[in-house]
């Protein structure tokens, strides 16, 4: 009875989990229009954002488009940094870090020592025919996750209005619906807005209101501008009529309208800027045009909905379901709300669809929404945590195809950075340091105690090789991830040296330093996590692939020598080689964690030590107010088991961290724009409270036989706040996908579906037991003595697990 009752429950669920724990858990409202951009609701399809203020007399569409940035296609490298590369390692090796940094600011940086940044284009402006200060009812603001589409209703003088609004992936543009339930009351003006001087506002077809705009120059820079943007807004009146004034579009007495807004860039890639923006923009009118609005919206959420429903969560609910979404979060540190939870994890997916889709530019600091000509840290990708953030929930909540622009991205900056690596290093391969821009830039950059940091592109390779572990892709592997992981060791290979400090004669990294903390110095553990797991990847993907069997060979012997983790005086995991740690010391980054998270060097059941030394270092730290540290701290404490404290933070997220429209506010209680990253990690710390499959059988290290399972652990770090609830479709390596119901705290039951046929080993704090049926394993099941429940399966396959 209970089996049939799941397995009910689950075909119920991937018909309509839309509907499935009700429209509070995937939907954001309010009960009045934006007063600020971190109010507003974004859409997104990737290549153009949009945030929606829904005010009464104006609406306001801010929109970007995520190849609008400042600079152009340059060579930053420092023709001096080869030939004083020696002298800054010895330097440090003495001890003189001051003397290093400066001979490194003076020769080995970028020039220019800044890169360039993400820019808004403006926005779309619809004055409505209503007094500025109209009376209205039943006024409501929203975004329905499931649906992808912002709405503002209101009703004023006995008649009610409707805005609907989405940005489609497959139509390549922005859509907004304007209706009201009564015929010809729809009159508005139509206008375009931008922060650039140079641009041009004109009205084209007698229904098309065209921007034309150029970048604005970086004013760290000074670099020309070579990126021209062209916005259109094109008008499709149901009745009433449209008339040009000057530079604006006015309808009058329309029954319905729809808007089409398309932007684009003469953006080709980081190499080429002669595509036309208005070619582009008109071709995407034209075909959307064609199509009715119903066609478009259904389109849109297809296409949505396609990746979205791939996961459910419900965590229950309270009576705080009812509020508006910004009440809930004010509320949310003293009012039980598992529900707002919930919505933040669906949330943040929903966002990583929005911002993140094939043939765009990956998200970056600001996913695709910017307000500024200048954003906080450029916008840029910061690879030293905050890029690869934006992308730890892709793989295990379903969203893998929304990781493949930062695939596309890795193409290109391991083009750019063979150039780095011999001018700067001497070395083969390619290199990247803590930031990339749109021109791809790979060079140190900012500040030497911070920028000389060179495995900030080793660790996006590692999300090529996890991809491959979840999906087993072996053409993947094959064709696009091993040839960048091969050169990115080999970079390395030429790059370590022996340290000659010590007796031991490890092999470490350097100059670099232990983002973004402690200055420039040789063997920051990070580094040495990091570069043992691309290691380890290539020898591993070259055993698959039967190929580079001398590189694999070396790579054996190099990856033994590489300076271990180490535990200092106090039991904490050292930050770097010098037992110099401070126990007081609450900086924001988590760097010599790695290991533990995202990395698996460090984990409780084969490392204990190291990760008891982990949690010694986690709480030295405590929780500060940065929202990405805190969003790293999920995960963290959810490796570690630390149900509790990794709850603790999830919700610090949220109460502290979260704007009105639930945009991650970098530094709590400060008046900074928000930064995306956070919005990512909370919601993949929730994933691995729930499911974590980063444990390989056998020994702890990456070089485990390539074929060698991984076990999947159920409900390790169940939090007391969620005694009940039940997700479906989590991913989880070796190519699982994973259903889960629990009560009381304790797992009820499960279901595994194999996509690849591997064994499957599970690993449970409560006894499971394998039930024979759907397609199933009758024999062959056993229990391994460490209490590992095993068995094999089928690929298409799903096998269903009890409690006892």
């Amino acid at each position: 009875m209970r089996l049939t009752t799941l397995l009910s429950i689950v075909l119920l669920l991937s018909q309509i989990s839309s509907a499935r724990a009700g429209a509070a858990a995937q939907r954001l409202w309010y009960d009045k229009p934006a007063a600020s951009w971190v109010e507003a609701l974004p859409i997104g399809n990737g290549n153009m954002g949009g945030m929606i203020f829904g005010g009464v007399a104006t609406e306001r569409i801010h929109f970007n488009e995520d190849t609008f940035w400042s600079g152009k296609p340059m060579d930053r490298q420092s023709p001096e940094a080869l030939e004083n590369l020696p002298r800054i390692r010895q330097l440090l090796f003495d001890g003189k870090q001051e003397e290093a940094e400066k001979l490194a600011m003076d020769k080995f940086m970028a020039r220019p020592l800044r890169q360039e940044t993400y820019q808004t284009c403006g926005d779309l402006i619809l004055t409505f025919d209503l007094p500025v200060d109209a009376k209205t009812e039943d006024y409501r603001r929203d975004l329905d996750l499931d649906a992808a589409l912002a709405s503002v209703s209101f009703k004023h003088e006995g008649v009610t209005y409707r805005r609907e609004m989405f940005a489609s992936y497959p139509a390549e543009l922005i859509v907004i619906r304007l209706t009201s339930d009564t015929p010809g009351k729809v009159s508005f003006s139509a206008s375009f807005t931008t922060p650039h001087k140079d641009n041009r506002i004109s009205v084209i077809d007698g229904n098309t209101i065209v921007l034309n705009a150029g970048a604005t120059t970086h004013k760290l820079t000074g670099v020309d501008c070579k990126l021209r943007m062209e916005a259109r807004a094109k008008i499709l009146a149901e009745g009433g009529s449209v008339a040009a004034k000057g530079d604006s579009l006015a309808l009058s007495n329309a029954n319905a309208v729809t808007i089409l807004l398309a932007a684009a860039t003469n953006y080709v890639d980081w190499r080429d800027i002669s595509a036309d923006p208005g070619t582009r923009c008109a071709r995407r009118l034209e075909a959307a045009a064609e199509n009715r609005f119903a066609e478009l919206l259904a389109s849109h959420q297809k296409d949505h909905r396609d990746l979205f429903r791939r996961v459910t969560l419900d965590l229950g609910a309270s009576a705080s379901a009812e509020l508006p979404t910004d009440q809930r979060v004010k509320q949310f540190a003293e009012e039980p709300d598992p529900g707002l939870a919930a919505l933040y994890f669906q949330y943040g997916r929903y966002l990583l669809i929005a911002s993140s889709r094939p043939g765009s530019q990956p998200a970056n600091l600001q996913g695709n929404w910017t307000a500024d000509l200048f954003p906080p840290w450029d916008s840029k990708w910061t690879i030293n945590i905050n890029a690869e953030m934006n992308y730890w929930p892709a793989e295990v909540t379903g969203l893998a195809q929304c990781a493949e622009p930062l695939f596309a991205m890795l193409e290109d900056v391991a083009v750019a950075g063979r150039r780095t690596a011999k001018m700067h290093y001497g070395a083969r391969g390619w290199v990247a340091h803590h930031n990339i821009d749109i021109w791809r830039g790979t060079e140190p950059i900012n500040h030497s105690n911070h920028g000389i940091w060179p495995t900030g592109g080793a660790w996006l390779a590692t999300h090529l090789w996890e991809h491959y572990l979840f999906t087993g892709d072996k053409e993947f592997l094959a064709k696009r991830a091993y040839p960048i992981l091969k050169q990115c060791a080999l970079f390395f290979v030429d790059t370590l040296v022996e340290d000659h400090r010590s007796d031991s004669k490890w092999l470490i990294c350097g100059p670099s330093n232990s983002p973004e903390h402690g200055g420039l110095v040789m063997g920051p553990a990070m580094d040495h996590q990091i570069i043992r797991t691309l290691f380890n990847a290539v020898i591993q993907a070259s055993t698959i692939l039967d190929t580079d069997p001398e590189l694999r060979a070396e790579l054996l012997t190099l990856v033994d020598r590489i300076a271990p983790n180490q535990i200092g005086r106090f039991g904490q995991l050292q930050e770097w080689l010098q037992d110099k740690d401070d126990p007081n010391n609450k900086h924001r980054h988590l760097s010599h964690l790695w290991g533990v998270f995202p990395g698996n060097d460090i984990c409780v059941i084969k490392t204990p030590a190291l990760a008891k030394a982990g949690a010694v270092s986690l709480d030295h730290r405590g929780m500060g107010n940065v929202g990405w540290s805190l969003g790293w701290q999920v995960n963290l404490w959810a490796r570690l088991g630390e149900a509790e404290k990794s709850y603790a933070a999830y919700s610090a997220l949220i109460s502290r961290n979260a704007n009105p429209n639930l945009f991650d506010q970098c530094f709590s209680g400060r008046p900074l724009p928000f930064e995306i990253d956070a919005n990512f990690g909370g919601p993949a710390g929730l994933a691995e409270m729930l499911v974590q499959s980063h444990l390989r059988d056998g020994d702890s290290r990456l070089a485990d036989p390539a074929g060698a399972p991984f076990e999947i652990s159920l409900l390790p770090a169940l939090p007391s706040a969620w005694p009940d609830g039940r997700v479906t479709g989590l991913r989880a390596r070796g190519g699982f996908e994973v259903d889960i119901c629990w009560k009381d705290g304790e797992l009820d039951e499960a279901i595994i579906r194999s996509h690849l046929g591997k064994d499957c080993h599970i690993r449970s704090k409560a006894p499971v037991k394998l039930t024979p049926g759907l397609n199933g394993p009758e024999t062959g099941t056993r229990t391994t003595a460490n209490g590992v429940l095993t068995f094999s399966t089928e690929a298409g396959k799903s096998y269903v697990l009890e409690g006892k």
